[in-house]
């Protein structure tokens, strides 16, 4: 017998994606694999990102495993609902056991568990799913095996946290041989020019923002050694010879001690690729940001959220914006691109605030930034803190926590135009900051559109 490991994201169901075409091997999935082939574990992945639900239901179907693994996040939630239905009400799929993890599970168990799921996996999976299917396959008793939730006469049960893998080195290098890896390196170079892999280094966030979810690996900090990083950027590039990588971590730049680490070990074991990371801005200096660049790193995400110290001490980030604003100018002038993440509509923001954002982004001019409208996470601060506000709560099997509303300083409406007058605003700055190669044409019209937005937050208010 086998276990399929699998997910529900099916790339051309994603219309923003289609226009960004910047997919992502499943590296949570992929882990778990090679934990399971490391215990000799027949397991079979199933990547749905270039394919359909068609799809994935004929493979179900052929192996016939009598435990299938989920993985289900706010993105997919809504097909992982969809999934489990069929697999729990057509018997031409041999009714498995369904187990799911990810970061959407830990605060709603009972609900993921009434669609008739059997076992959540609470938490990190490698030494999860390979105790619960070994139980599973045995038919011996699950009550004993940390970090799970099921039902017992209709009623959640949960047993005792999983104890986290303390030594990341016990993990071995996730199975991309499971998955159609090609297909994301065509992916890019043909809408990019260029291909890009992620790595990850390491696991948990030592800081407190209270929007920021910590459902899976905690508030902790545990990193794999500099030099079998290194070793996995080496294989990569000799077995895939990708353009760039994508570190996943949440602060990459954490600990000077291991970015001194790694930087001697890519050099030493001739494994640099270019790649980009997320980090934040008090943990960057002079002396980081040279051994990056040396290292390879092209781009770095420096982590600001807003232009208002209010906002920023309001989601409890720890920052001044001063300095953020300083890393990324710092950045700038090394010669490495620079991108930021805003947040626009968090409890207590007003106009003054959006005012200070767009002033920091222009004066900061990062290469790139993003920005979102705050919304609450199950689990986090940021919902505990407006649940007793919230206005909009749609229906949990057919919704998200993106579609979650709560009463803001002012209407939905106005944080939606001052998304635009921000991204208009700033992107005018550009151009006018390229001075003599400016297009006056472009330029004009990024105006009038910050002008209108402007007009419409106005109406809004």
């Amino acid at each position: 017998m086998s276990i399929i490991l699998t997910h529900t994201y099916y790339l051309f169901e994603d219309e923003k994606e289609q226009s960004i075409m910047r997919p992502y091997a499943p590296l949570g999935l992929l882990y778990i694999s090679s934990y399971l082939n490391e215990h000799k574990v027949e397991n079979h992945v199933y990547d749905s990102t270039f394919y359909s639900k068609k799809d994935q239901l004929l493979f179900i179907e052929e192996k016939q495993p009598k435990t299938i693994a989920i993985y289900a996040n706010l993105m997919t939630k809504i097909n992982v609902i969809k999934l489990v239905n069929i697999l729990k009400t057509d018997k031409k799929y041999g009714f498995p056991k369904i187990i799911l993890g990810g970061p959407d599970i830990t605060y709603n168990c009972e609900n993921y568990l009434n669609t008739g799921v059997d076992y959540l996996i609470i938490g990190e999976g490698e030494q999860t799913t390979l105790e619960l299917y070994q139980a599973i396959e045995n038919d011996s008793d699950i009550h004993e095996i940390t970090g799970i939730a099921y039902l017992e006469n209709d009623e959640v049960k949960k047993t005792p946290p999983r104890v986290k893998m303390k030594s990341l080195q016990e993990l071995p290098l996730p199975n991309r041989a499971a998955i159609p890896v090609q297909k994301y390196l065509e992916t890019w170079k043909t809408h990019h020019g260029q291909s890009s892999m992620t790595v990850s280094t390491q696991r948990g966030c030592p800081y407190t923002c209270k929007w920021c979810s910590t459902a899976v690996y905690g508030q902790s900090y545990r990193r794999r050694p500099a030099n079998m990083v290194a070793a996995e950027l080496k294989m990569l590039k000799e077995t895939y010879n990708p353009d760039g990588i994508w570190f996943v971590d949440d602060v990459f730049s954490v600990s000077f001690k291991w970015i001194e680490s790694f930087h001697e070990e890519v050099i030493k074991q001739d494994a640099i690729i270019p790649f980009e990371c997320i980090t934040r801005a008090e943990r960057l200096n002079d002396h980081i940001l040279q051994l990056l660049k040396e290292a390879g790193c092209f781009r770095i995400w420096i982590g600001a959220e807003s232009g208002s110290q209010k906002i920023i001490d309001a989601m409890d980030r720890r920052v001044d914006v001063n300095v953020v604003k300083e890393a990324i100018q710092k950045t700038n002038k090394l010669g490495i691109e620079t991108g930021t993440f805003i947040m626009v509509g968090y409890p207590g923001e007003d106009e003054q605030d959006i005012n200070e954002t767009i002033a920091y982004l222009k004066a900061a001019n990062p290469t790139h930034f993003t920005i979102t409208i705050a919304y609450p996470i199950k689990g986090t601060s940021l919902y505990n803190e407006i649940e007793d506000k919230i206005t909009v709560q749609p229906e949990w099997n057919t919704s998200t926590d993106r579609d979650i509303d709560f009463t803001r300083t002012y209407s939905r409406k106005f944080y939606d135009f001052a998304v635009r007058r921000i991204v208009n605003e700033v992107n005018y700055n550009k151009e006018i900051l390229k001075g003599k190669n400016r297009n006056l044409i472009i330029a004009a019209k990024l105006k009038t559109k910050s002008l209108l937005a402007q007009t419409a937050m106005k109406l809004y208010k």
